[in-house]
């Protein structure tokens, strides 16, 4: 990957990361961590019926590449427990992207949990979740984050008109446990999140794709604001007490299978951070807006070999209204075995 006119300080295109006054216009980087390891258990038992056994892992724990755990979890009669993809997403409405982060407005994270999928209708599946929480907010000498007493619970319901086509919406409550050194005791702030997701046919070639999602203190489940402590954060109005803000992310997109074997695709994405009593009254350069531009296109050269080149572009908004761009290009090839 190669970055001009502007870098991202990062391996991921994470509009977040575009550094304020960098004297660096271009960098180059090479990455093989994203190399994933996995392996499925596939059996049948009278008490579980058919059950799946699926662990998976990368090398992408910090600037070492030490080996991390990424999907542990079985599944039987459509009960998931383990770790795996949250409930609060929708991995087959997302766009291919290299970029591993991909759009900046999606939900992606991994939890915790147990799930349970009702398939009974036809073309609808329900979906409901209880996930260990992941609290990261802005912390000061007033106030701290200590354990949480609360899981996630996460719904969401999903309709299917052909192999390729689905509506998806979902909701996501969550209650967060922080305490406070002013008053001597522990508080909680609720948040939640909603969301609408689809994937359809326009035509035989051409696919749409999109993603809006919209809540308070979801910060950790959205790609650009999961970098940036966000769930919940100080109130300046409340000496020793911490607030959850308004946020939102989308993106929409297209892609066009030129034939069987290549496709190019194109996707635009937002994530917006909102403000409430007076935040970030201290620090007008924080974040309050990310946007995200890739084009890119794959060919698939035989089952096991793929190769693809993109092009993307990031701006970085703060609540001074300063705005500073970055854009990369990435070439990829993969091979799976």
């Amino acid at each position: 990957e190669y970055d001009f006119g502007g870098i991202v300080d990062n391996i991921d295109f994470i509009p977040a990361y575009i550094p304020n006054g960098s004297k660096i216009r271009n960098q180059f980087q090479m990455d093989a961590s994203t190399s994933t390891i996995f392996l499925k258990l596939v059996g049948h038992t009278k008490i579980l019926g058919d059950f799946v056994v699926y662990t998976a892992g990368n090398f992408r724990d910090g600037s070492n590449k030490g080996f991390q755990l990424r999907n542990a979890y079985v599944s039987f009669r459509d009960v998931t427990v383990g770790y795996t993809y949250g409930g609060f997403m929708d991995l087959g409405a997302m766009p291919s992207t290299i970029d591993f982060q991909g759009p900046n407005g999606a939900t992606f994270y991994r939890a915790t949990q147990v799930a349970y999928t009702y398939k009974g209708l036809k073309d609808f599946r329900f979906n409901a979740s209880v996930e260990v929480p992941a609290v990261d907010g802005t912390t000061n000498n007033d106030v701290a984050i200590n354990t949480q007493r609360m899981p996630d619970f996460a719904a969401s319901a999903q309709f299917n008109w052909n192999s390729s086509s689905h509506i998806k919406l979902g909701a996501i409550v969550r209650n967060m446990t922080y305490s406070s050194n002013v008053h001597e005791k522990a508080y909680s702030a609720t948040g939640f999140g909603l969301q609408a997701s689809t994937t359809f046919n326009i035509t035989k070639k051409l696919q749409a794709y999109g993603q809006f999602n919209y809540g308070k203190g979801i910060g950790s489940y959205l790609n650009d604001l999961s970098n940036l402590n966000v769930d919940i954060v100080p109130d300046p109005d409340k000496e020793g007490k911490m607030q959850v803000l308004p946020m939102l992310g989308w993106y929409a997109g297209l892609q066009y299978n030129l034939c069987p074997s290549i496709f190019i695709s194109g996707t635009y994405s937002l994530s917006r951070l909102y403000s409430e009593n007076g935040y970030p009254s201290e620090n007008p350069e924080s974040y309050r807006k990310g946007q995200y531009l890739v084009a890119n296109a794959f060919w698939n050269v035989s089952s096991n070999l793929q190769v693809g080149v993109e092009y993307l572009r990031g701006w970085r908004t703060d609540f001074s209204s300063a705005t500073r761009h970055a854009n990369r290009l990435n070439m990829l090839v993969q091979y799976s075995f």
